[in-house]
């Protein structure tokens, strides 16, 4: 067991005096390409990592739920009968982090068409070592593993795309994050040594092998440490200039138009519009030409569409920040094929793609680039992609 599992295991047992019935995992995720797609019906590049949240679980007596966290305090415990009444118009009656575990129960059951009455209550200990507020999508990993988690014990017979959209409800309503669906799709159908490639409007997908093993690569996450919330405003005012922008073209969303629209479109926009129109235009196709070259020439072929994907987060989108260019620009110093920021932005994490010999000298060059620019230092990683949630015991 990892440090995280036993953790949860333990927590649950200081919690209860007993040993749960089953633990259940999820992973973090690190999107290799395509950001801010997601929301826009467009394409999606994410692979799971093998950094996990973990949940332990048992019955209860009662008709409740009971969740508890090594990252809080205190336990919250909300009879399951009251979860149509707290979310979402009360949710700021619990805590965020107990929200995202409340409710994927309360849309899991809603889901399933389920009097919650007729399930029995659950306690539920959470332990997670995916880095929070990093742009690996600790959020998804805690509602993947509690969704697969109370989906066996409950018996609801879900599958994994069903528990995917369970996620992104318990995200944008019980939350109040209007995130869309790769972080959850990602964290539920996870491969080892490949990557998803998600069609967002229809939730096709397709294993993209990543082949990073074969040509000596390894993908470095360097952690900024500057924490980012999507229920905060500046992921919705993204969102709704991208809402804007579809309605001035008259489409549903940006996933229909291409890069061929956009002369058009700058005409029609105010500068800042067509900016966050453009990235996401521009960003739908990196992520097509990005599959095609995995698929036609190797990972070594990707360097210039994740520079140029950071690129166009940081001017037209606009959701980088110091330490995150400070990231990009000490990896491509280093020798890095490429390196972009990953996840929602204002903050967490930059991706490199890096030879194996080079990991080492690719994180001395960003804490000194760090330590030179007097910001507090990165923690820099490596991650593999692994599989999705899942039992464990």
């Amino acid at each position: 067991m990892t440090d995280a599992a036993n953790a949860a295991d333990a927590l649950f047992r200081s919690l209860t005096g007993e040993a749960p019935i089953g633990t259940w995992s999820a992973p973090g995720r690190v999107n290799l390409i395509g950001e801010h797609t997601d929301y826009n019906d467009g394409f999606v590049l994410p692979f799971a990592i093998q950094q996990r949240t973990h949940v332990a679980l048992g019955i209860r007596p009662d008709a409740g739920i009971r969740v508890a966290s090594t990252f809080a305090s205190e336990p919250v415990t909300v009879p399951l009968a009251e979860l149509d009444a707290l979310f979402p118009g009360r949710r700021e009656d619990v805590p965020e982090w107990a929200a995202y575990a409340l409710g994927v129960a309360w849309a899991l059951l809603r889901a399933a068409g389920v009097d919650p009455e007729s399930v029995p209550g659950v306690d539920l200990a959470i332990a997670s070592d995916v880095p929070i507020g990093a742009g690996l999508s600790s959020s998804a990993a805690i509602e993947g593993a509690t969704a697969a988690a109370l989906n066996d014990t409950w018996n609801l017979g879900q599958d994994a795309v069903a528990l995917a959209r369970i996620g992104r409800t318990a995200e944008n309503e019980a939350v109040g994050a209007p995130t869309g669906i790769m972080d959850q799709m990602a964290s539920m159908l996870g491969r080892e040594d490949a990557a998803i490639f998600l069609d967002c409007r229809s939730l096709e997908t397709q294993i993209v092998d990543l082949g990073f093993a074969d040509a000596g690569l390894q993908l470095v996450v360097i952690d900024t440490g500057v924490k980012h919330s999507h229920a905060t405003g500046g992921y919705g005012e993204r969102r709704a200039a991208c809402e804007r922008g579809a309605a001035i073209m008259g489409v549903e969303a940006l996933r229909d138009l291409s890069v061929t629209d956009l002369p058009r479109a700058e005409q029609l926009m105010d500068d800042v519009t067509f900016r966050r129109v453009r990235h996401v235009v521009t960003e739908n196709q990196r992520v097509l030409d990005t599959v095609h070259a995995l698929r036609t020439d190797g990972p070594r072929a990707i360097g210039d569409l994740l520079r140029a994907s950071h690129a166009s987060m940081r001017d037209d989108f606009e959701i980088s920040v110091p330490e995150l260019d400070t990231a990009v620009d000490a990896a491509m110093s280093a020798g890095a094929i490429g390196a972009r920021m990953t996840g929602g932005g204002f903050g967490g994490a930059a991706i490199a793609l890096v030879d194996r010999d080079r990991v080492d000298d690719v994180r001395d060059a960003a804490i000194a680039a760090f330590s030179a620019s007097g910001f507090t230092a990165p923690t820099v990683f490596t991650v593999v992609p692994s599989a999705g949630a899942g039992r464990e015991s």
